[in-house]
């Protein structure tokens, strides 16, 4: 659970930048990076996890080398924008695992989808047997990624102020 928004210095942010570089790096590492002793930098660190700053440590996996080299963004609109055609979908979704990302959005769609698989008959698998089977989608578009040219995961530590980073 997230408590209200931490102030963050910029020890703070060095400190984030880091793990966002490098979740596994060691506290006497991390403090020397950040330019604090470890014990400060330590009780920084518990801090930002238990503010809720830091969400969780991960393990990025590069999809191809699991052969699920195909990313698709999917639009789905449903027929009503009500709350119950809402929960149904988004729990249809949660259950799915090569659904990577699901956003509610405004525009054209109701929702837009990054699905990751093996190959078209995969993806039409997924489609057939799962996505259009959900009570209350009225249309869905897919748009396949041809190229990957910029994937991060790092967030803009600046608040994505600085064109130039």
């Amino acid at each position: 659970m997230i408590m209200a928004e931490k102030s963050l210095d910029e020890i703070d942010r060095r400190i984030l930048a880091a793990l966002q570089e490098n979740a596994r790096v060691s506290n006497v590492e991390l403090a020397g990076a950040v330019g604090i002793s470890p014990s400060p930098c330590w009780r920084r660190v518990r801090e930002l996890e238990e503010s809720g700053v830091i969400a969780r440590y991960v393990t990025l996996v590069d999809p191809a080398a699991l052969g699920l080299p195909v990313s698709v963004f999917v639009q789905v609109s449903l027929e009503k924008q009500i709350e119950a055609n809402l929960e149904r979908f988004e729990r249809a979704v949660l259950a799915r695992p090569e659904v990577m990302d699901c956003y509610l959005t405004t525009g054209d769609a109701d929702y837009l989808l990054r699905v990751v698989v093996a190959d078209l008959d995969a993806y039409e698998r997924f489609l057939m047997d799962h996505l259009t089977r959900v009570p209350g989608v009225a249309s869905i578009k897919s748009s396949f990624a041809l190229k990957q040219v910029k994937y991060r995961t790092a967030l803009p530590l600046d608040g994505g102020g600085d064109p130039g980073s």
